[in-house]
């Protein structure tokens, strides 16, 4: 009888690794996935800065060789909006594209004094300015650093005034060119957050004089830089 239970556990203990084997090969353990964020998609936001620099002013005669020549310095707040697409490939390459329009308070003026009482003002403003830039970044998962440039535009003011009384006041549009870089966080799946710097030039604008001295046109360089930050919804 002792014999017939020794048998009877040896032959059990030998059957348990092979069953708990075949238990195995039927019933595989799956790994749980966790979901890997992705940037693609289309998005729109909404941002705030501060930017300047410099107005640079060339005066004229019917665009004969500059007479004159002067700068001031530039700063101010601006509030915006961007709309824009990403794609992410394999490699966790992001390419992008953005359009932004900025509402700008960026300004500066000049007085030219005489004991003490201002003769002549001259001033400028960047009443808004918008970008149209691709976007090159590295996607570390939430994390996108990036790089950005392309075509600028925005509407440059110019008044000029003396002893108080306006003598003419012009505005112009012209185009120009923008680089930068950023970096943005995913906050959750559909929210990010962003900052970012951009240098803008948007070249020379020309307001003519015409009440003051009919054919003396200022022309006026606008460049600045601008720190961002923002938040942006992703669909």
């Amino acid at each position: 009888m002792k014999r017939f239970l020794l048998a009877t556990v040896a032959l059990a203990a030998l059957s348990a690794p092979a069953a708990a084997a075949d238990l195995a090969t039927k019933y595989p353990v799956k790994a749980v996935a966790v979901p890997v964020f992705s940037w693609t998609g289309f998005y729109i936001g909404a941002n705030v800065g501060y930017g300047g620099d410099k107005f640079t002013y060339d005066a004229n005669f019917l665009g004969g060789p500059a007479l004159a020549s002067a700068s001031i310095t530039s700063s101010g707040f601006f509030v915006g909006g961007q709309i824009g697409y990403n794609y992410q490939f394999a490699n966790n390459v992001v390419l992008g594209i953005e359009t932004d329009l900025q509402w700008s308070d960026i300004s500066g003026t000049v007085d030219a004094s005489i004991v003490g009482l201002p003769v002549l003002s001259v001033g400028s403003s960047i009443d808004y300015f918008g970008t149209i830039r691709a976007r090159l970044g590295y996607a570390i998962d939430r994390f996108l650093p990036y790089i950005t440039g392309g075509v600028a535009y925005g509407k440059t003011a110019t008044d000029v005034s003396f002893l108080g009384v306006p003598l003419f006041s012009d505005s112009a549009t012209s185009w120009g060119w923008t680089i930068g870089a950023g970096g943005e966080f995913a906050i959750t799946n559909n929210w990010t957050f962003k900052a970012e710097y951009l240098y803008v030039d948007l070249g020379n604008s020309d307001v003519e004089a015409t009440v003051v001295a009919p054919g003396l046109v200022i022309g006026n360089d606008s460049k600045f830089h601008t720190f961002k930050a923002g938040v942006n919804y992703k669909f």
